[in-house]
This record gives C-alpha cells, sequence and structure tokens, in this order.
C-alpha cells in the first residue's frame, strides 16, 4: 500500500475550506461513474492542490507491470503493448495533465518515429490518455481548451476507449478516467457538449475571513518549510478518509434508493428545466455516493439536497429573466420541490 508520508502531495486533509470542492472529489473517487468534476472560480484556491491530493491519498491500483494502460490483468494488456514484465505490482493512483498546448498526437499517441527510423517498424507510441486509464485526468484552464481535443474528449468520455487511425495504424485501447477540469469563468465559457460531461460543477473562491486565509498560509508555510513533518502529522487523517472512502465503494452497491427519491429527482430536474436525464442519474448516483461515504442504508432527501448544486446548477438553460445565480437557483428550487 502507498504510503502517504512519501507521497510527496499536499494532504487532502489538510485543504483548508473549499469544502464543496473536497466533498465533490471525494464523491467522484467513491463511485467514478459519476463523470468527474468541474472546478471554476479564483486562480490560487487548491484546484490543482486538491486533485493531486486526493490521488495521492486513494489506495493504489493494482497492474500490470510494464503495461502503458494500467491494465489490472495479464489478460488485459493491449496486443501492441510489447510488454515483457508481467508481474502485478502496485501504482499510485495516476494523475495526467493535459496541457492546453498539447498536440493530438501527444494526448491520443501516434506512430514511434525513433522505431520507424531505426527498425522499420510501425509502433505505437501511448499518449496522455493511456497513461490516465484507471485514474485522473486533470486539465487546468480547461475552458480555453482548443475546439479539436474537446470533440476528441467527447468522444473517448463516451466510448471509454482511445481509437487512433493513423500512419497506417489501427490502435485502441481502453481510456476510463475521472475528468477534472478547472478555470476561471471570466476568461472564457466551456462549451456546452463538454460541460454536460462532467458529473458535478463546484464554484470554488478566495476566503474572505481574515481568520481562514491565515490558517491556510500557516498550513502551506509549514509545508514548504518540513515537508516530511507536516506530511507526519496529516498521515492518520489521510488514512482515515482512504479507509471512508474504501469502505464507501463497498457498500455502495447496497444503498437503496427507494421510488420517492426517483421521483424527487425527476421532480427537481422538470422544475429547473434540466435537458436529458443525465441530472436526474448524476443526482442520483452522486446521492447515493454521498450515502455510502456517510454510513447510511438508504438515499434521503438530505442527501439529494446536499447534492442538487453540483449535480446540476451547470445544467441549466439559460433564464434572461433571472438574475439569480444558477447555484441560487438550485438551492431555491430545492427549498420548494423538497419542502
Amino acid at each position: 500500500m502507498t504510503d502517504l508520508s512519501t507521497s510527496g502531495a499536499f494532504p487532502f486533509s489538510a485543504i483548508v475550506g473549499q469544502d464543496d470542492m473536497k466533498l465533490a472529489m471525494i464523491l467522484t473517487a467513491i463511485d467514478p461513474g459519476i463523470g468527474g468534476v468541474l472546478v471554476f472560480g479564483d486562480r490560487g484556491t487548491g484546484k490543482s492542490t486538491a486533485v493531486r491530493g486526493l490521488a495521492a491519498l486513494l489506495p493504489p491500483i493494482r497492474a500490470v507491470a510494464g503495461c502503458p494502460v494500467n491494465s489490472a490483468r495479464e489478460a488485459d494488456v493491449p496486443d501492441w503493448a510489447q510488454v515483457h514484465d508481467h508481474s502485478i505490482v502496485e501504482k499510485p493512483t495516476p494523475v495526467v495533465d493535459l496541457p492546453l498546448g498539447a498536440t493530438e498526437d501527444r494526448v491520443v499517441g501516434a506512430l514511434d518515429i525513433e522505431k520507424a527510423l531505426a527498425h522499420g517498424e510501425k509502433a505505437f507510441e501511448p499518449g496522455l490518455l493511456a497513461r490516465a486509464n484507471r485514474g485522473y485526468l486533470y486539465i487546468d484552464e480547461v475552458n480555453l481548451l482548443e475546439d479539436h481535443l474537446v470533440d476528441l474528449l467527447l468522444d473517448v468520455a463516451q466510448s471509454g476507449q482511445n481509437v487512433v487511425e493513423r500512419e497506417g495504424l489501427s490502435i485502441r485501447h481502453p481510456a476510463r478516467f475521472v475528468l477534472v477540469g478547472s478555470g476561471n469563468p471570466e476568461e472564457g465559457e466551456l462549451r456546452p457538449q463538454l460541460l454536460d460531461r462532467f458529473g458535478l460543477s463546484v464554484e470554488v473562491e478566495s476566503p474572505k475571513d481574515i481568520d481562514v486565509r491565515i490558517e491556510v498560509i500557516r498550513r502551506r508555510d509549514a509545508f514548504d518549510r518540513n515537508r516530511d513533518g507536516f506530511l507526519a502529522d496529516w498521515h492518520q487523517r489521510d488514512m482515515d478518509l482512504r479507509a471512508r472512502i474504501v469502505s464507501a465503494r463497498a457498500a455502495l452497491a447496497h444503498v437503496d434508493a427507494d421510488d420517492a427519491i426517483l421521483r424527487d429527482c425527476a421532480r427537481l430536474c422538470v422544475a429547473l428545466g434540466s435537458d436529458g436525464l443525465r441530472g436526474e442519474l448524476t443526482l442520483l448516483r452522486a446521492a447515493r455516493a454521498l450515502a455510502a461515504f456517510e454510513d447510511a442504508a438508504a438515499v434521503t432527501r438530505e442527501h439529494l439536497r446536499r447534492v442538487a448544486p453540483p449535480a446540476l446548477r451547470h445544467r441549466l438553460r439559460r433564464d434572461p429573466l433571472d438574475e439569480a445565480g444558477s447555484t441560487t437557483r438550485v438551492t431555491r428550487t430545492v427549498e420548494e420541490v423538497l419542502a
């Protein structure tokens, strides 16, 4: 098992405030099928720190040692991978950054030019999507991502497969990951097609409370001055959180949601004018993950109330006659429907 005290990432449990963001990330760790997290807000509010801290906190994955797509079993290793070491090892949960300037070849993979020139072989060089399989793909300033990469990510998110057909290659491999995007809404909006692919959306802002800001500074300063000591101090709290996530994963399939809860999900989405049924499905999955995290046997209206804003705020149609923000609209509707 990965030793959190030597992972090097700022401890997830030590992040001050930003409770909505942390909860959204925990829920997607419990049930990756929720569909990832979009975090919009001010710079320097701990967005990238949180995703790296969560990945370091999670249990390691078991994978074939030499597999470029982190296959769990030897039988799942792609034929093109040319893996020589098939032993099963533990690896930290992958966290892969997708930079804004990345080329399509770097993202999806391409012909290995070195082998092609040196040996005349048509070998595949895996891209970022291969490395992110069974882990996290993190995109900072996701709202500035080029359109062709947005289209590519939409296809992969839909199918869970990366398909590459070029230069005489025909390659496919699994690409299932939790997509985490962050950005500043003042720098541009996210395309609706990609926005809808994120399961949860949270808004973060710099803390206004002086004592909270002081605590942020104090912890970061302590981490920078004595990283090993700081990690050791927070090790047990991260281990306790890891245990809760592992327990919630095991309990998830047994958490009940009766017809009354399903009706509440549908009524909320209809009242908010949410397009399609993805809103209801995400709302239900998030509420069930929260119930499992809190060791509840069944989903309750309180669980729905707490996950409704992140599950639905980014699915609302624009209403020119309503100047309230999306979070306010969701909260107001929740109070009316679930009164």
